[in-house]
């Protein structure tokens, strides 16, 4: 068999496997045990910069993420997607065709009119995709987001202070440069993020300080923007319980200058919500499970699913009340893993604006 051939059955084989853990447990099948000798995530984790920007092969799944929310010179808006997934067969890396990892992208561009989504599939071993931890280097093709050499210190977590981000389809693409000057963020309790009551769990952290500039590339021409985007860091076995079905996920950028993060994970029983507020100077606190209250306000159809595109979001705590409402309520990535992402406003006690997934639907 030439390796071109190889290369195609071995893909296919990959897809279906892939595809048949979306009728797993949970989304995804993110709720399966994590078995065949993976790694779980454990309290007390230490991480260290720059390795922690790199791959962990011993765990099952692992994304490196970016969302951006963005305006040209007219004032319009636009959101940005750039996500590179790492899902293994097994645990640990192999050279050539016997690596157990399957690599994924996805990227997005979002205007009110339209939603452009592409899709790429890869695997480990041959150099088709993967991550470089220091020069910072992740890659599926010719996607990428790359550490520029200017202002970075590649023996700390500044590896990723300054990069290049850039992906295309076959009607949409961007290049864009994002530059953070503030630190990094540990979500949960110093990166340890419990997903449920029953204690699953990943690490995570974030980036949620980068300013952008750059070029949408659409059908009408290039447009050039300039922004605000938050990038996430996660990985583990089993983020999810068998009972949780999907989540729904808010990065919001308050227009003072604070952030925050929040996640909604749906079960069967019971719903779990998280919350991380993130002041201006990068400090954080993180609030206890069920202190952010979260109420669908409007549903609407999106490619035949009743999808919940307006929110209210109560913090208590930090007198939050606020709505949200999306650039385009018809922002479904119809994918291998089909989902809802797009950019959002929101107006109340808070004004600004963020992103939300919502997956399971």
């Amino acid at each position: 068999m030439n390796a071109n051939v190889k290369r195609l059955v071995w893909l296919w084989l990959s897809w279906v496997l892939s595809g048949s853990l979306a009728t797993a447990q949970g989304f995804a099948g993110l709720g399966t045990a994590a078995g065949n000798g993976f790694a779980v995530p454990q309290p007390g984790h230490v991480f260290s910069f720059p390795a922690d920007h790199g791959p962990h092969n011993d765990f099952r799944i692992e994304w490196w993420y970016v969302t951006a929310n963005l305006k040209d010179a007219a004032g319009r808006d636009y959101g940005v997607q750039w996500t590179l997934f790492r899902s293994a067969l097994a645990p640990g890396e192999e050279k050539g065709w016997d690596s157990p990892q399957v690599w994924m992208g996805h990227a997005a561009v979002t205007s009110a009119e339209h939603h452009y989504v592409a899709e790429k599939f890869a695997r480990g071993g041959i150099g088709q995709a993967g991550v470089n931890a220091s020069p910072f280097h992740a890659w599926i093709d010719d996607w990428a987001m790359t550490a520029k050499a200017e202002g970075q210190d590649g023996a700390s977590q500044d590896a990723i202070a300054n990069v290049n981000l850039k992906a295309h389809g076959s009607n949409f693409g961007y290049d864009l440069s994002l530059r953070a000057d503030r630190p990094l963020v540990l979500q949960g309790d110093k990166g340890y993020s419990v997903k449920s009551a029953t204690g699953q769990a990943s690490y995570y952290y974030s980036q949620p300080f980068y300013a952008v500039t750059g070029t949408l590339h659409l059908p009408t021409g290039d447009v050039a923007v300039t922004g605000k985007a938050w990038a996430d860091r996660e990985w583990s076995s089993q983020p999810l319980s068998s009972e949780q079905t999907g989540w729904d996920w808010f990065s919001l950028h308050f227009d003072g200058g604070a952030k925050m993060m929040g996640f909604h994970l749906r079960g069967k029983g019971s719903d779990y919500t998280v919350a991380t507020w993130i002041a201006a100077d990068g400090t954080t606190q993180l609030l206890k499970p069920g202190a952010l209250k979260l109420t669908p306000l409007k549903r609407a159809n999106v490619s035949g699913h009743d999808i919940p595109v307006e929110w209210r979001l109560e913090l208590p705590e930090k007198g939050l009340s606020i709505t949200t409402k999306p650039l385009n309520p018809q922002s479904w990535m119809p994918v291998a893993f089909a989902y809802w992402e797009g950019p959002i406003r929101f107006s109340g006690s808070q004004n600004g604006v963020g992103y939300l997934e919502m997956t399971g639907y």
